[in-house]
């Protein structure tokens, strides 16, 4: 007989369409509605990346269904089907909504997994809770990997964009060792750094890792898309990292997102519009690393870390 077991696949969720922005923000903001004058920023960043598409929501779908294809095609034990499930964080299906799906399935043990592949208690962690609290509440047991930054085969997709980027390069006429290489993620509130959290040492070790992978020395870490809030954020700001690079006469730059994993409006906004119009100002040449979305090797990853998961649980038990 087959168990099934469920996979909670989470994620940030964004807007379907423009008619949900404010609803999707008004979330975000506990409940307090965007400005009338800050909801039109909000849709015109929407509007500029690709008239409006919604990648990211296309991206998660995909994501889901080709981590739960290859959970199942590669699958070391005959007697068990995973089942992929969708929860976001601040958009339908939400993270109760997900768990709520798997009871109704009369699943009873499952695995959650977040869309990134750095801890922080502010992201990962919240995500976690509210999939527990959800899960204990249907009956269901959840385990749960908490990140995979340092997964040989994360390191290996993400290293191999890298060098195909820094190929380019080259083909334009640019020394290798003249591109400075920006790894970054999104920011988070300082007061992460005082109750040790473990976000911005997991991003230094990857990107360390990919460095040492592509034999690149000149490579730093920023930060980008801050929450605009009185409180300080974790800096620089990639933009603020550009101007200070202009000043050192750098003119090549490639810009190597790996806090994200989709391309949505942080990617294709914030580094593809907003850094590359600061870029044209300083007349830098700035190139971004291709996200992973649905590559294989990612979905090779998370059915790992999946599988491990669910195998280490199963072990507990016996």
């Amino acid at each position: 007989m087959t168990t099934q077991i469920g996979v909670l696949v989470m994620s940030y969720g964004t807007p379907e369409s423009l008619d949900g922005v404010e609803a999707y923000y008004t979330h975000i903001r506990r409940g307090n509605p965007p400005s009338p004058e800050q909801l039109k920023e909000l849709k015109d960043r929407y509007e500029a990346i690709v008239g409006g598409v919604f990648p990211l929501r296309e991206n998660t779908d995909r994501q889901v269904e080709a981590l739960q294809e290859a959970l199942n095609k590669d699958n070391r034990d005959p007697e068990v089907e995973y089942v992929c499930f969708q929860g976001l964080k601040h958009a339908h299906p939400f993270i109760e909504d997900g768990v709520q799906a798997m009871a109704d399935q009369g699943i009873t043990r499952s695995v959650g997994v977040v869309l990134a592949p750095h801890y922080s208690a502010m992201s990962v962690g919240g995500y976690i809770k509210r999939a527990k609290e959800k899960a204990e509440s249907m009956g269901i047991e959840m385990a749960f990997v908490e990140s995979y930054h340092l997964h040989p085969k994360l390191i290996e997709v993400l290293a191999n964009r890298l060098s195909r980027r820094l190929d380019e390069f080259e083909e334009a006429g640019a020394n290798r060792d003249e591109v400075r290489v920006l790894f970054s993620a999104h920011s988070l509130p300082e007061r992460i750094l005082a109750t040790g959290d473990p976000y911005r040492d997991q991003l230094l070790e990857t990107s360390q890792a990919i460095a040492d992978k592509t034999g690149v020395k000149s490579w730093q870490f920023t930060w980008q898309s801050a929450g605009r809030t009185a409180e300080p954020w974790l800096g620089p700001d990639i933009l603020d990292t550009l101007r200070e690079l202009s000043k050192e006469q750098v003119k090549y730059v490639l810009s190597a997102p790996i806090g994200f994993v989709s391309d949505h409006l942080e990617v294709l906004y914030d580094l593809d519009i907003e850094a590359q119009n600061i870029a044209a100002e300083l007349d830098m040449r700035l190139m971004r690393i291709e996200s992973l979305n649905s590559d294989p090797g990612y979905m090779e990853v998370l059915s790992d870390v999946v599988r491990s998961k669910a195998d280490q649980w199963k072990a507990d038990r016996s």
